[in-house]
């Protein structure tokens, strides 16, 4: 699917840059058109003048012979009509009537000769098809050309950015797996080690791996969701919301912040559960470290029509609502962290049709209002 998109991507970029040769060179061509259609006008008229004067040549030598048959020049391009002088038909080459419409023409007025003939007129039907096609198969051609050419250049030229990008892929897949394990085993020595003997330097280790947990968690889906689908499955949202609280309770705590909770229990959503863990993982964990201290946050689920999840904090607020969803983007870069979380909210959102409304006021607080279709 990477594959497909990479040559979706080389394709469109190829077109593109053949689009913008082609502007590039439109004035040139337009000249070079020009200059095709008057050569072309001139080449036709010279046929024509070169006919006329076969057949005057060929009146004027039947005048000075003594044959009693005259052989008329022909040409099966070529019309051609003798007319007396008072303008009748005396012969033509074609049945068809005289007609200068979509033709190009020459009339000549001859000399007093054995035919009785008067006027010469010659006819050629002119249209512009044959240059416009010799035009557009010259300009089908440099396009064709201009787009194998940088089709080829440009997937030459990302060759290196895409062994890059295999390698750094292989690096994080690798380095996330080497992280997990003793990331893990930290946590559970702090545990131990909480139960037995409790201070604030256990606390805030502890605390400090369960941080970083969630920045884990977050690389972890941005590198898995390139190649893993998130099926859909019958998810407790009560029962995923209330153990992600309890893990949570700590981190507040570290900051005397108390949560308080109205959620309704056993409410069931069709929703992928690793996702739905990193909409209430993400939010809480803003909600945590942008409140004040001896503060509190507002946890509340509830089903209505829709289902309905809110986080409010009473916090500094939010002064630019419209780019804390813009990945790498951080309302206060004291606070730490990569800015990644809130984007993969959004993406999972959009994915899902889930609304998300950010309600917040500067040194109040914010509520993020997440409905969710039953």
């Amino acid at each position: 699917m990477k594959e497909n998109h990479n040559k979706s991507h080389i394709i469109k970029l190829s077109f593109a840059y053949t689009i913008s040769i082609i502007i590039l060179i439109c004035i040139p061509a337009y000249l070079y058109m020009q200059s095709e259609i008057n050569s072309y006008k001139f080449n036709q008229y010279k046929t024509i003048d070169e006919h006329s004067l076969n057949i005057q040549r060929a009146i004027y030598d039947f005048n000075d012979s003594k044959n009693m048959i005259f052989r008329f020049p022909k040409s099966f391009l070529i019309d051609s009509y003798l007319l007396s002088k008072n303008k009748e038909l005396i012969f033509s080459t074609t049945s068809q009537s005289l007609n200068y419409k979509n033709n190009i023409s020459k009339q000549v007025t001859l000399s007093s000769n054995r035919l009785d003939a008067k006027y010469l007129i010659v006819t050629k039907k002119f249209t512009y098809k044959q240059i416009y096609l010799k035009i557009a198969i010259l300009t089908l051609c440099i396009g064709l050309f201009i787009f194998i050419s940088a089709y080829l250049i440009i997937k030459q030229s990302i060759i290196p950015y895409k062994e890059a990008n295999t390698y750094l892929d292989a690096f994080f897949n690798d380095a996330m797996h080497e992280l997990k394990t003793p990331l893990g085993v930290i946590q559970l020595n702090l545990e131990i080690l909480e139960e037995k003997q409790k201070t604030k330097e256990l606390s805030r280790a502890l605390n400090g791996v369960k941080n970083l947990h969630l920045i884990y968690d977050d690389i972890e889906y941005l590198i898995k969701k390139k190649r893993v689908i998130y099926k859909k499955e019958n998810t407790n949202f009560s029962e995923l919301l209330n153990q992600r609280i309890n893990i949570f309770e700590s981190l507040a705590l570290s900051k005397e912040i108390k949560i308080n909770t109205n959620i309704t229990e056993d409410i069931k959503i069709e929703f992928n559960r690793t996702e739905l863990q990193r909409i209430i993982d993400n939010t809480i964990s803003n909600a945590i470290k942008y409140s004040k201290a001896k503060n509190k946050i507002i946890i509340q689920l509830r089903q209505e029509e829709k289902i309905k999840f809110i986080v409010e904090d009473f916090g500094s607020g939010i002064k630019d609502t419209s780019k804390i969803f813009d990945r790498y983007y951080r309302e206060n870069s004291i606070k730490g962290g990569f800015g990644i979380g809130l984007n993969i909210v959004k993406n999972i959102c959009d994915k899902n049709d889930v609304q998300i409304v950010c309600n917040t006021e500067l040194k109040k607080g914010t509520s993020f209002i997440y409905t969710f279709n039953t």
